[in-house]
């Protein structure tokens, strides 16, 4: 993390001296992402069934298993966003400088940070950023929790906003780079970018609606993901006993 953090950084301090340089410390958080996911054996392949257009905001919404989810979401998302976390990340050396001061710091045990949260994104939004929330609000203690309920913050602001959801499920994470410590190994990250979920024209009473509709999107890819891996493994294992 540190490496390319030290290479690029009289830049990526530049960057972040007003709101206007955002978009070319974003490029460079883009290349930082690459690096290390590179770096640590992972291979990225991406299917796609929307068209992500330039200069249009979206909210990004993704399932929450592991520390390679913002590396990973930098890598494939070309519009610039800025990530809503939790202020723990800032304690990080070097990362936590950077992460402070581009992102939407929040402290969940603290209502009045959980409400300042849409005042910020909401000044990032007019300024034609995206904003990339994980709506289960955290990774969840239990591994075995293939996706958390969903909070309702991000689908509040689209709502808010009437900018359109884009749903992206990442089916390899907890197992390429999971919390557990000394687990996780080098290999292929699937991911799927869903179609977009509209919220022009719509109002909080459609709120819940939105939210079970794209959880359920994401829960089924995952679903799938898994079903997928099965399969593959089965054949793997009967080639070998071919061989």
């Amino acid at each position: 993390m540190a490496i390319p953090i030290l290479i690029m950084f009289p830049f990526l301090v530049l960057s972040i001296l007003s709101e206007k340089g955002y978009p070319y410390f974003f490029i460079m958080a883009r290349m930082w992402a690459k690096f290390i996911l590179f770096g640590m054996g992972f291979r990225y392949k991406v299917d796609s069934e929307q068209t992500v257009e330039e200069n249009k905001s979206y909210m990004i919404v993704a399932n929450h298993t592991s520390m390679a989810d913002i590396m990973l979401m930098l890598a494939i998302i070309k519009n610039p966003f800025v990530f809503v976390g939790k202020q723990e990340l800032a304690r990080i050396p070097i990362f936590g400088f950077f992460y402070k001061r581009t992102c939407i710091l929040v402290d969940r045990s603290n209502s009045q940070s959980r409400m300042a949260v849409f005042t910020k994104a909401h000044k990032r939004i007019e300024r034609g950023l995206s904003v990339c929330i994980f709506p289960e609000g955290g990774v969840p203690d239990d591994e075995s929790v293939v996706l958390d309920h969903f909070k309702e913050g991000a689908f509040k602001l689209a709502i808010k906003h009437q900018i359109p959801i884009l749903p992206i499920s990442f089916g390899d994470n907890k197992e390429r780079f999971p919390y557990t410590f000394f687990a996780g190994s080098p290999g292929i990250m699937r991911v799927k970018i869903h179609k977009q979920v509209e919220t022009f024209g719509k109002s909080e009473i459609n709120r819940k609606e939105i939210r079970e509709q794209v959880r359920n999107t994401i829960y089924t890819q995952l679903v799938a993901f898994e079903t997928e891996k099965e399969i593959e493994t089965v054949k793997t294992k009967k080639n070998h006993l071919v061989d």
